[in-house]
């Protein structure tokens, strides 16, 4: 359970007697709220690999990624322009005076951490995508809510600990059953060892973001459109350098789709779920998305060995038993106060 101050509303009760019907609705509706929230970007995530592998048999990933923070940018922006009111999210509530220069830094890295989540997280996805099977990058890409679940549970009193690092340990060797596909040759052949290190880097950005963007006094619209610009700038000065091969209207559309979709709505649903989330319900829901996500690229054409399948069923299940885990955790603590 945190202590977030970012997180407290001007209507929660400070009473130390027992929680309101009032105030238990109002959590109620408050993760509810973060479910929905975490389910729609799970549902655009899920489709992330598959149009991103269309248009990687066709263009350098520098100008897939370029269309990619494009689209995301222009969301961002919208969301901005159309946030007429502070939302309480942002921390639009009295909170006691900081001075000029330690706000500097709090906005600084917060900023920080936009730029590790979004821009991190997605380059080295998509070097992953382009540098090995697309199916693969993406279960090891996805093991996020793995280390984020982890970290969660090992900072706190977890119940069963033997248990969960049984499930821990047996998640990285799904990760390296994947990784293997049951294949003899080595992993430095085809490069495709930078594919597996930029997936695994692309995890821990991810789980880096999701851990620390529920505690920050800043709106996801507003953490996130700098990021996306700097993005494109970015990925701009890669294509420069890649060359630039003009797209067919269709595969503008997916590229724009790319980052409207998955990369924009997605980021912002799910950081709006991490801000109404207090109980770590939503870490669970994101374990679907390489369950979806690899499901669409099997029906795509995209296929696993035996030995990889093995790899993704402990990948998922320890994932499944890390989250489920936490959440007891938290429930109990809280349940004791």
């Amino acid at each position: 359970m945190t202590n977030d101050p970012v997180e407290r509303q001007p209507s929660v009760s400070l009473s130390l007697g027992p929680v309101a019907p009032e105030s238990q609705s109002r959590s109620g509706v408050a993760l509810g709220a973060a479910l929905a929230f975490a389910l729609a970007a799970v549902a655009l995530w899920a489709t992330n690999a598959m149009v991103g592998r269309t248009l990687l048999a066709l263009y350098p990933v520098s100008q897939v990624q370029f269309l990619q923070f494009c689209g995301a940018a222009l969301v961002f922006a919208l969301i901005r322009l159309t946030s007429i009111s502070p939302s309480p999210l942002a921390g639009s509530h009295p909170v006691l005076r900081t001075p000029q220069g330690e706000k500097g830094k709090s906005a600084l890295a917060a900023y920080a951490v936009g730029f590790i989540g979004l821009v991190g997280t997605m380059v080295l996805q998509y070097i992953g995508f382009a540098s090995m099977p697309v199916i693969e990058a993406n279960l090891v890409a996805y093991t996020w809510p793995l280390m984020t679940a982890a970290a969660v549970i090992l900072l706190g009193r977890p119940r069963r600990p033997l248990l969960l690092g049984l499930a821990a340990v047996l998640g990285f060797v799904g990760v390296a059953l994947v990784i293997s596909g049951g294949r003899t040759q080595t992993w430095f052949e085809g490069g495709s060892l930078v594919g597996y290190l930029a997936a695994f880097g692309s995890a821990l950005c991810m789980a880096f973001y999701s851990l620390t963007v529920g505690r920050l006094a800043v709106a996801p619209e507003r953490l996130l459109l700098p990021s996306a610009l700097i993005g494109v700038g970015l990925t701009f000065a890669w294509c420069l350098h890649d060359g630039v091969v003009r797209p067919a209207g269709a595969h503008l559309l997916l590229g724009l789709y790319l980052g409207a979709g998955p990369m924009g709505l997605g980021y912002y649903f799910w950081s709006r779920a991490a801000k109404l989330d207090h109980s770590g319900r939503i870490a669970v829901v994101a374990y679907l998305t390489p369950i979806a996500s690899t499901f669409l690229l099997t029906l795509s054409g995209e296929s696993l060995s035996t030995t990889a399948v093995a790899g993704t069923v402990l990948v998922i299940g320890s994932c499944l038993a890390v989250g489920i885990e936490g959440t007891e955790t938290r429930d109990e603590t809280q349940n004791g106060r």
